[in-house]
């Protein structure tokens, strides 16, 4: 099981970051893929909108680049209510005060949260909902980036001491682990959301091309004749993920050398980024163009996840005696 909140358009981190790996897992594993739009208001409630704006946009952008709805069950979050509220109250029953408080996210952020008035209940009880998203289907597996292994720990925790206290057999959901390469922003920082640095994914072509014009590289290379380094160049970070082992041969050398200008060095990128995204974009307009379509493969997947959720919770009252 895994989700993305829903609080932007999706950028080509997210891809590299998870949604690359979604497609592959699900040619092994049943998987559930939510839009997370009640994590999305934990600092998104002052623009209300924010729970259903980016619902189906962020759905088109999973399909256009394979998410497969015949393998995968694709549903939003809040269509999940009421089994998955229920859940995730049960579990706010045996949760600790001093388990959330320690949470990292949580406690380094504070000051944060405060400044963008995000410091709230829902912000703080966020992983104890993230337990219930994943247990509500009996999730197994949960795709992680190794910094992301404490917080499923804290799931593992609650799922385990509610199953002591009831003698309830939740799976304690395991670490997926995947390996996420590092996305290079616009400002040369990793991309962000809240960086406002992000490359937005299935942008159109041309607009690729402006936005990188300004991008920054290295700072050494003053002159067109000046040699630089490409190790230090976000530029050359993108090339990574982009470009072929030839041209990726061929802008390093380039540019310790002096061979090509940052400008060629940019177009190149844009080239190459254009290439990679021809495919989904041309399959997102076509879902664009047939939102019927789209809509009927998100109440289906939402249908099968709600079927899902009801037989959980239903087997957990049976156990608790509420039947």
């Amino acid at each position: 099981m895994s989700g993305m909140r829903t609080t932007q358009s999706l950028h080509i981190g997210n891809y590299f970051g998870a949604l690359r790996n979604w497609v592959e897992l699900q040619k092994d594993y049943q998987c559930f893929y939510g839009a997370m739009n009640w994590h999305a208001l934990t600092d998104g409630f002052k623009d209300p909108q924010v729970f259903k704006k980016f619902n189906r946009e962020i759905i088109t952008d999973w399909l256009a680049f394979g998410i497969d709805p015949n393998k995968s069950v694709i549903f939003v979050q809040s269509e999940m209510a009421p089994e998955l509220l229920e859940l995730h109250m049960l579990f706010c029953m045996v949760t600790p005060m001093g388990w959330l408080e320690r949470v990292t996210t949580w406690k380094d952020a504070a000051e944060e949260l405060k400044q963008k008035d995000a410091y709230n209940l829902g912000r703080f009880m966020y992983p104890v909902l993230q337990t219930a998203d994943i247990a509500i289907f009996k999730g197994a597996k949960v795709p992680v980036g190794q910094d992301q292994v404490p917080h499923l720990e804290l799931s593992r925790e609650i799922v385990r001491r509610f199953n002591n206290m009831y003698k309830i057999k939740l799976p304690e959901p395991e670490a997926l682990l995947t390996s996420t390469p590092a996305v290079p922003g616009l400002d040369g920082r990793k991309m962000s959301k809240s960086y406002g640095n992000v490359i937005a994914l299935l942008d159109e072509p041309e607009n690729i091309i402006k936005i990188l014009k300004p991008m920054p590289t290295d700072p050494a290379r003053v002159k067109r004749t000046d040699p630089g380094n490409p190790e230090i160049c976000a530029v050359y970070g993108l090339h990574k993920l982009f470009s072929s082992d030839k041209t990726k041969s061929d802008v390093s050398s380039g540019c310790r050398t002096a061979g090509i200008g940052c400008i060629d060095c940019k177009m190149a990128l844009g080239g190459h980024i254009n290439e990679f995204m021809k495919e989904p974009l041309a399959k997102r307009k076509e879902l664009l163009n047939n939102p019927s379509h789209v809509d009927e493969i998100i109440g289906d997947g939402n249908q099968k996840a709600k079927r899902e959720g009801q037989n959980t919770l239903s087997e957990i009252k049976s156990q608790l005696g509420w039947k």
